[in-house]
């Protein structure tokens, strides 16, 4: 069941400062790495409007079957975010994923995501676009257990992703 989310406040609030607008990217980043597509949606605005790759995603429930559809295909999935810019109620980001698929072949995904956030900082817009790279097994970089990336691991600025 969709929770209303004109009832929901999600902090850090806009407008953000450098501090606040890593902190969200974190929380968001974490919320993607538990793979729980109900937990993922409340963070997001009931008429939310995505672009992910060429789907076109609307509001919580679309956010539900659109995450259910991707971890299902997405196998193993671990998740870095990064600050790329941000300016009063928006946020940019650059993010890597691994995955693979139900034959084993492994994925490091690339792209960037364009936010923009309402006053009780829920996301009502975002625009991704994602690039696919077939890498061998042997050359994964996440290697955390499934779930929240540990503090100390390094993120895509230590890789030099």
């Amino acid at each position: 069941m969709m929770t209303d989310s004109s009832l929901i406040v999600k902090k850090p609030l806009p407008p953000f400062t450098r501090e606040s607008a890593i902190e969200k990217v974190r929380l968001a980043e974490d919320a993607w790495n538990s793979r729980d597509p109900q937990r993922v949606s409340q963070v997001y605005s009931a008429d939310t409007r995505w672009r992910n790759r060429s789907e076109f995603v609307t509001g919580q429930a679309g956010v539900v079957e659109f995450l259910q559809r991707k971890w299902a295909k997405e196998l193993d999935y671990r998740l870095i975010k990064e600050l790329w810019a941000f300016g009063g109620e928006r946020i940019a980001v650059r993010f890597a994923y691994e995955w693979h698929d139900d034959s084993g072949n492994w994925f490091r995904s690339f792209g960037n995501e364009n936010w923009a956030f309402n006053a009780q900082g829920l996301m009502f817009e975002r625009h991704a676009c994602i690039n696919d790279l077939p890498i061998a097994e042997a050359d994964r970089k996440f290697h955390w257990p499934l779930g929240r990336r540990p503090d100390d691991h390094p993120g895509l600025s230590e890789f030099g992703f």
